[in-house]
């Protein structure tokens, strides 16, 4: 039998049939419908909020409130000398976009910086944001040189 639109159906056991409640006592949902007797989710349109807990006060409410958040902080997206290394040619420019292309970062507008785990063996002229002071001296100590771009 060959695979045409009018021949499909899902594989034995696939689909199963939705339950009918609330149908009368010979369907065994019948009465309460599953539903058990009396109380909150018995009720039509009977949904609780994520964190409620019937009145007492909530978690999240109870426990103490510690420290803040610095709305100036800057967090860099992270490439380390290896990873240059072992992605790029000797010679080649580095620029952000490049690094996109090869699946380093991100294409957002996330500042990436360049951190100094791993050697370098390559000449590179890299191009980021940010470097840290041991990454610059380990793209320099093998001829490369650091751009600092703003993006």
């Amino acid at each position: 039998m060959a695979n045409e639109l009018h021949n499909l159906k899902p594989a034995a056991g696939a689909t199963r049939k939705r339950k009918r409640v609330g149908r009368g006592p010979g369907s065994g949902n019948g009465k309460t419908a599953g539903r058990g007797h009396k109380g909150q989710k018995s009720r039509s349109g009977a949904s609780r909020r994520y964190g409620f807990e019937g009145g007492q006060m909530p978690l999240v409410r109870r426990i103490p409130k510690r420290g803040f958040t610095n709305i100036f902080r800057v967090s860099f997206q992270v490439v380390n000398l290896r990873d240059l290394d072992r992605l790029f040619a000797d010679g080649d420019t580095v620029s952000i976009q490049a690094m996109v292309e090869r699946g380093m970062v991100r294409g957002d507008d996330t500042p990436v910086k360049v951190l100094a785990a791993g050697e370098l063996g390559k000449k590179l002229t890299v191009q980021a944001n940010a470097f840290s002071k041991n990454a610059q001296a380990g793209i320099e100590a093998v001829g490369g040189s650091c751009e600092v771009v703003t993006s």
